[in-house]
């Protein structure tokens, strides 16, 4: 494999371009968590359909077998399964805080203990959420705790 990196100028847009045989192989993974800011899902209000980027999506949620997404003020309904939305925000800071969640941890404003080893975290929109203990240690690693 050949690796070519070239510098330009603030004018010019900033690329990758990837040439290989197989897109599941492991670097190529990499490459796309490198842009992950720019990842984008399809979302749903009313008739109206959207593309949300993964950087706006405050937590992911299953409600009675429906899939939502929870951005600063508005909620989109989502067709991707839990598994599959968590697949996508592999290496990012989206992660599973519980059972049915996916949560951003770019979006939390601060965490405390709650009760039978669980977190509470208090998002940037003062929303709140518990964070279940079994995935505590995966909240400590992205918050460098």
């Amino acid at each position: 494999m050949k690796l070519s990196m070239e510098e330009i100028s603030h004018e010019n847009e900033e690329e990758v371009i990837v040439r290989c045989y197989d897109t599941q192989e492991k670097w190529v993974e990499a490459i796309r968590a490198v842009t992950a800011g720019e990842v984008s899902v399809s979302a749903f209000a009313g008739e109206k359909a959207y593309r949300l980027k993964l950087s706006d999506i405050y937590y992911f949620e299953i409600v009675d077998g429906c899939s939502f997404l929870y951005c600063e003020k508005s909620v989109f309904e989502c067709r991707q399964k839990l598994y599959e939305f968590e697949e996508l925000c592999r290496s990012s800071m989206l992660f599973r805080c519980s059972k049915s969640m996916i949560l951003n941890a770019d979006k939390i404003q601060y965490v405390r203990p709650s009760v039978s080893g669980r977190f509470e975290a208090t998002l940037t929109n003062n929303e709140k959420v518990i964070i279940s203990r079994q995935y505590g240690g995966e909240l400590k690693r992205l918050l460098g705790v």
